[in-house]
């Protein structure tokens, strides 16, 4: 008898845990933890974690985040999703920084049927089509847009050079949308040169930039070769401003191109911890940000990956229930969800709509110089 209680007792014990191991919904995470992008990434997963740390549970389960590093990889973002799936089971998935990553894994999501909400990745081909994958930051045809704007209005740029490389889908796509934009605000486009990931001498780029006098060069680079392009556009004399993209948006940046740096302008989402006029949310989001990593502060990508698992939260919430097609529906319906980066409403596209964020280095140091809505 006494052996039957124990197996009893242990049956017990068995179907608890397992109710307890059911009782977590799986959310999963792939971002670049190490690699080119591990910056943006790193970032992105201490605003996803913070986020869930203060919203550990849903529909009455804890939730249990799941992180995979893609390595700045595209054939490892792919086989990050599709692990997150296979193995871990997970209903949702959080990810990730970097367009051509985004594009690897959002194909296995996509005949996977499970959701994804991006962070950082802006390239339109991310959800372009696509039933199962979201996005909380804007588009870059929208930020070229911006960035075009903002140049031909606030700069007041006549000529413009593109400096481009072309094994990035990212520069690719920019590069084509800022140049659409400019022309039609009546810029012109005086010269359009290419380069590739990696590469270290520009000089003959730049030489080739220099003798058409634009007034403004827009390179759509990561920080690596982007501090360099800067500090050897200087070293040649360049008068042009230098404009660049969301993905300049890293210390290395001044760090790489020294003095070369100052007056750079890049674009950015609206959020940054010393934005005037920052809204109640953006608020809260700064001070627990501080009081969780003092010695760092708070960036956009930190807000972009908060504000990622908080639409998750609020698509399960809506859902009702922790079942991928439920939170794909609420997803596709999200409306007026206070974020950090403001009120965000999903277009049938799946993109939000948000301002472009400006920022100029002055005197070394980063100074959000305020936000620009894109010329139609």
């Amino acid at each position: 008898m006494k052996f039957v209680k124990v197996l009893a007792g242990a049956a017990l014990a068995v179907f608890m845990f397992a109710g307890l191991a059911q009782a977590q919904i799986k959310i999963g995470v792939y971002l670049p933890l190490t690699g080119q992008n591990a910056f943006g990434g790193q970032l992105e997963l201490e605003g996803v974690e913070l986020a869930a740390k203060e919203i550990p549970e849903a529909l009455g389960q804890k939730i249990q985040l799941i992180v995979m590093d893609n390595k700045s990889d595209k054939m490892e973002a792919n086989n990050a999703v599709r692990r997150l799936i296979e193995r871990d089971k997970v209903v949702a998935i959080i990810g990730t920084y970097g367009s051509s990553l985004a594009m690897s894994g959002g194909e296995v999501a996509e005949a996977a049927k499970i959701p994804v909400v991006g962070t950082s990745c802006t390239n339109p081909l991310v959800t372009q089509g696509k039933t199962y994958y979201f996005r909380a930051c804007f588009i870059d045809p929208y930020q070229g847009a911006g960035a075009a704007t903002y140049a031909a209005k606030n700069l007041e740029a006549k000529k413009a050079a593109v400096l481009i490389d072309v094994s990035n889908d990212y520069a690719v796509g920019l590069g084509a949308f800022f140049e659409r934009s400019f022309i039609a605000l009546g810029g012109e486009i005086v010269s359009k040169l290419k380069y590739n990931s990696g590469d270290q001498d520009f000089t003959a780029q730049l030489t080739e930039i220099i003798s058409q006098q634009p007034d403004v060069l827009f390179m759509p680079a990561y920080f690596a070769e982007g501090g360099i392009i800067m500090k050897q556009a200087k070293e040649l004399g360049a008068k042009f401003r230098i404009m660049g993209g969301d993905a300049m948006d890293n210390p290395e940046t001044v760090s790489i191109a020294g003095d070369a740096a100052e007056g750079f302008i890049h674009t950015s989402f609206p959020y940054d911890s010393n934005m005037p006029d920052m809204n109640d949310e953006a608020k809260r989001f700064t001070a627990a940000w501080k009081a969780a990593y003092p010695n760092k502060e708070p960036n956009v990508n930190a807000a972009l990956g908060y504000a990622s698992y908080v639409m998750i939260i609020d698509a399960l919430k809506r859902a009702g229930k922790a079942e991928p097609a439920a939170i794909t529906t609420a997803l596709a319906a999200t409306k007026d969800l206070n974020t950090p980066l403001g009120l965000l409403t999903l277009d049938q596209d799946h993109n939000p709509q948000m301002p472009v964020g400006i920022i100029e280095i002055k005197d070394g140091k980063r100074v959000y110089v305020g936000e620009v809505q894109p010329a139609e």
